[in-house]
């Protein structure tokens, strides 16, 4: 028993791995997972009590689960087969492709990392940009609402700033989960994106495979009860105004929407504006289509020279926050009600016609959206220069013309955001974002649109053009073309 072995140093580098990781899965990883289940449990416990949040069963069970759960559903396995037959490969291969769309889709929500990490970025990143506030609320109606409805906050969406802003502004009452574009596919963002609950979509995918996994996915989500958050425009507004509003999502939700179960379907109305967006100029710039195109390398490249320009701005004592970010939280929309009062059942109705009410749904969700959209300082003034971009106006002319286009929009049911209730005081904060990046002029003591930019503050005119009457001049290639060469302010 005391007799030496000799063993070829490979062999011995070989068993000192072997054993170390056995002693890593044995012994090591049981008590990393047992501390970190610990914290997780303990951060569930105190948002219970705290926000008095109940996360829904669906959202806790754990991932492996859902991914084995959707891949099983009966749905998923006759889209696979009804592959296999069209595409004419082997249900094997199918059901591998079933499984891979199922992984990628399936989130691994974390409740430590949404509200001890995610909440405190999205605050600190929110509040550190803007000045973030929250507007007008259907306060009644939003506490009406019975705490077993699956909650789905439909937004429009003017920028990527938006995921941060409602996340944070709404964390105290749910853990919202989004559903992502591909933009966010890249490491390690998406296991970040995906731990705090949120599932990626291919927005243009032709797959009926990949279509009917994220039905289904869509589905159990919703019967479960998860809170969700969708952009009924599918994307970025290019010019500032609300888009058309694309189905897809909606639809997965309303097809197997039963007004007899436990749950009801709820649709919350959230609007969002800001005084700048941080993406305005590369909106703008797609609405050229002669325009060239950038790779990541030149995006990254702009990013920093951007970052850089407000870091010198910091340092010189110049800078200032990107304006007011707003959000209003409108009326909530009940599909029970909705449906009983006019005598639908999306599972009885054929396509064509489950499209022509889905489609309904949608522009009645998208003209919600738009009566709560905030009226901002940068919009009302953008508004205003654009009345005549020629002329030039003194501060009395454009404060009397800003007070009559509020009068006009709240007599039409907006929510207008004044800042510290001071009138002047918001057309200041309005006129000071614009000339300090160069959209407006200011030339003894006269303002005026900058005629290189006049895209640039139809951008912002835009957002509010439904709400006080006034479509501002359509963005033409000319100015779209100068925001190319504009270097933000």
């Amino acid at each position: 028993m005391t007799q030496s072995v000799s063993l070829p140093l490979w062999l011995f580098v070989i068993l000192v791995v072997l054993a170390a990781l056995a002693a890593l899965e044995w012994l090591l990883l049981p008590s990393v997972r047992w501390y970190l289940r610990r914290k997780v449990d303990r951060v569930i416990r105190e948002i219970n009590v705290r926000f008095n949040i109940e996360l829904p069963a669906f959202k806790l069970t754990r991932r492996r689960a859902l991914i084995e759960r959707l891949f099983h559903d009966p749905t998923v396995q006759a889209a696979a087969e009804a592959h296999a037959a069209v595409n004419n490969v082997p249900l094997k291969l199918a059901r591998q492709r079933a499984d891979y769309y199922a992984r990628e889709i399936v989130p691994a929500f974390n409740a430590y990392l949404y509200f001890r990490v995610g909440y405190w970025l999205a605050k600190r990143s929110a509040q550190f940009l803007y000045r973030v506030r929250l507007g007008y609320t259907d306060a009644d109606s939003l506490r009406a609402i019975n705490p077993k409805s699956t909650v789905v906050f439909v937004m429009n969406h003017r920028s990527n700033m938006d995921y941060v802003l409602v996340a944070f502004l709404a964390a105290e009452r749910v853990a919202l989960s989004y559903a992502v574009g591909e933009w966010a596919r890249v490491w390690p963002l998406q296991s970040l994106i995906r731990a705090m609950g949120a599932y990626f979509v291919h927005r243009n995918s032709g797959d009926p495979l990949y279509r009917a996994v994220l039905q289904r996915y869509v589905q159990m989500a919703t019967e479960g009860g998860v809170p969700q958050a969708i952009y009924p425009e599918g994307g970025l507004t290019l010019d500032g105004k609300l888009r058309p509003p694309k189905l897809g999502l909606l639809d997965y939700m309303l097809r197997a929407y039963d007004p007899a179960a436990e749950r009801d379907l709820v649709f919350i109305p959230v609007g969002i504006n800001y005084d700048r967006v941080l993406e305005d100029r590369t909106q703008l710039q797609k609405l050229d289509a002669e325009r060239q195109r950038h790779g990541m390398a030149h995006a990254a490249g702009v990013t920093a020279t951007f970052a850089g320009q407000q870091l010198v701005n910091m340092l010189r004592g110049r800078w200032y926050r990107l304006g007011y970010a707003c959000v209003n939280f409108g009326r909530p929309l009940s599909m029970r009600d909705y449906v009983r009062e006019h005598g639908i059942d999306f599972r009885a109705l054929g396509d064509d016609a489950r499209h022509t009410a889905v489609a309904q749904i949608g522009s009645l969700l998208m003209a919600q959206i738009g009566e709560v959209v905030p009226v901002l300082p940068v919009p009302l003034v953008a508004a205003v220069l654009l009345r005549d971009p020629q002329r030039s106006l003194d501060e009395l002319a454009l404060k009397s013309a800003v007070t009559e286009l509020i009068a006009r929009a709240e007599a039409r049911g907006a929510h207008v955001y004044v800042p510290r209730s001071d009138l002047d005081y918001a057309i200041g904060v309005g006129l000071r974002m614009l000339t300090l990046r160069r959209l407006a002029t200011e030339r003894d003591s006269l303002f005026a649109a900058n005629p290189a930019e006049l895209a640039a503050l139809a951008y912002y005119a835009n957002s509010i053009a439904h709400l006080v009457g006034e479509a501002a001049p359509a963005p033409s290639r000319e100015p779209a073309a100068a925001l190319l060469a504009a270097r933000p302010a």
